[in-house]
């Protein structure tokens, strides 16, 4: 199986009270840990690509690419979508010409207005090709990829708006962050999330920086129309922990311990593992 748009899943997620895990990769190993983690736990599951990571890896073709080949050479035969993470106008253009087949127009830091004109052309631009959309109301708190965003709570009736312009998801900002949570975060706001959920009808929501948000918070988010959680910061911070593990016991110092394929092999181990229990947690296993 190819690319998919990730409509059909976040749909079936909303209609059956589950989410979708939207995990970001970075790299090789990265992707290959992802995917045969949801392959091993017949798992849907969206590959998040921020416009840095894009960058990072050369281009946006480039991870189009590399991604499909592995689906095939791995024989992936669950759901899989190509997910532009945070997109600006210009940067979605692109990713839909490299063939992705999901893209998150990130209009958050515009005025209404412009939010909603951008996002009606991305609508039109998206929907001729297959490719599903997702918006955002209310930017998300942190810093992602240089887009920071104050941590602000989306004005339900500004989710409407954007609703209606026909967009496949919405991520609407109930005070989650990106990165790690500060000591004093208040949590997510459910009287909004709830108020969202009944002005915007059947539309899948999506809850951006799920890294560090209570297991009961995430339950209590996805009853409440969550269907599609981001993860990035944690598989992060696993990666490096293991990695950083691995040298400090100077076992890349021991026979070919230096060999790239070893020295990553425990951070790749340790992402698999975050996924698994982000999958066991959001309710996928089994869903594909």
């Amino acid at each position: 199986m190819g690319l998919v748009s990730a409509k059909p899943m976040l749909d079936k997620a909303f209609k059956e009270g589950y989410a979708v895990g939207q995990f970001n990769i970075n790299n090789l190993e990265w992707t290959k840990a992802i995917l045969l983690t949801a392959q091993e736990n017949n798992s849907p599951v969206i590959l998040g690509v921020s416009e840095g990571a894009a960058k990072y890896m050369t281009g946006y073709k480039v991870v189009a690419d590399m991604v499909k080949a592995m689906i095939e050479s791995l024989n992936i035969t669950v759901p899989v979508a190509l997910h532009l993470d945070h997109g600006s106008y210009e940067g979605a253009k692109k990713a839909i010409e490299a063939g992705f087949s999901s893209i998150m127009f990130d209009g958050s830091h515009y005025e209404i207005s412009e939010n909603i004109k951008l996002t009606k052309d991305m609508v039109q631009r998206t929907k001729k090709l297959g490719i599903s959309l997702e918006a955002e109301v209310g930017a998300i708190g942190g810093e992602e990829d240089g887009v920071i965003g104050s941590g602000e709570v989306a004005d339900p009736k500004e989710c409407k708006m954007i609703a209606d312009l026909g967009v496949d998801f919405l991520a609407a900002g109930i005070g989650n962050i990106h990165g790690k949570y500060p000591e004093n975060w208040a949590g997510l706001n459910f009287e909004v999330l709830n108020e969202i959920n009944n002005i915007t009808g059947d539309i899948p929501l999506v809850l951006h920086g799920g890294t560090g948000i209570p297991a009961d918070m995430i339950k209590k988010a996805i009853s409440m129309g969550v269907s599609k959680i981001n993860v990035n910061t944690e598989c992060q911070l696993v990666f490096a922990e293991a990695t950083r593990k691995y040298v400090e016991e100077g076992k890349d110092l021991i026979g070919k311990g230096f060999d790239p394929r070893k020295l990553l092999a425990p951070g790749t181990q340790a992402i698999k593992d975050v996924v698994k229990v982000k999958m066991e947690l959001f309710g996928s296993i089994n869903r594909a």
